[in-house]
């Protein structure tokens, strides 16, 4: 039990919360990159054109059979090599995770539209409403609602899933952990079993209330 102590070093905690503040922000980023992204993709596989629906199927099966570990790599590593495209470590996470979270946000934007029944389109054409108008004030408002939930678990998905920019060198809430175990693995050889625990609760209690909010909406919203 002697490994708790390396909790009480000054340093240890301060340096946790600052690997959590890393990823948070790498999250934070990556899901406002998403969304823009995640709704025009969602919407183009939805619309006629049988090319553009072709191009976001490959996209998306791209990005959902290739790992998110192989990305990083690529990204990081393969664009350097082929086409002397240097990003540092923390922009090819971002880009990464982007693509990914875009991906996914796409299916369940496509999901969502193709969701609602042509009886409010043809009520909204009835009403004088354009194509246009249809889909701004009729459609979307309520494939967003069934949206939000689905959403808010995809963003908890993307939280968990930036552990791995570790892989690529930077410095977040797990590479801080490292460095401490690493730091302090004489005085305390036990002291891993604390650190990833105190790394444990920081991930959840971020993810938790994530998704406490989207099991509350789709029950509220299901009952709708």
């Amino acid at each position: 039990m002697q490994g708790i102590n390396i909790l009480f070093e000054p340093s240890v905690m301060p340096r946790l919360a600052e690997g959590l503040l890393v990823t948070v922000w790498i999250a934070a980023v990556s899901v406002l990159g998403a969304l823009p992204l995640g709704l025009l993709v969602g919407w183009l596989m939805t619309v006629k054109n049988p090319i553009i629906r072709v191009i976001m199927r490959i996209y998306l099966d791209f990005i959902r059979i290739m790992p998110q570990l192989a990305l990083l790599f690529i990204v990081y590593y393969g664009f350097a090599r082929a086409w002397n495209i240097n990003f540092d470590a923390t922009t090819a996470t971002v880009l990464v995770f982007i693509l990914w979270g875009g991906a996914e946000l796409g299916d369940l934007v496509r999901g969502a539209l193709t969701s609602i029944s042509d009886i409010q389109r043809e009520s909204a054409y009835m009403l004088g409403l354009t194509t246009w108008q249809s889909f701004l004030y009729v459609i979307l408002p309520q494939a967003l609602r069934r949206l939000v939930p689905s959403s808010v678990n995809l963003a908890t998905r993307i939280v968990k899933t930036t552990s791995l920019a570790v892989l690529l060198g930077v410095v977040e809430l797990i590479k801080v952990g490292q460095q401490i175990i690493d730091a302090n693995r004489m005085q305390y050889p036990q002291g891993a079993l604390w650190i990833y625990g105190v790394i444990f609760f920081m991930y959840f209690f971020i993810s938790w209330p994530l998704s406490l909010v989207a099991r509350y909406l789709e029950k509220r919203w299901s009952h709708d």
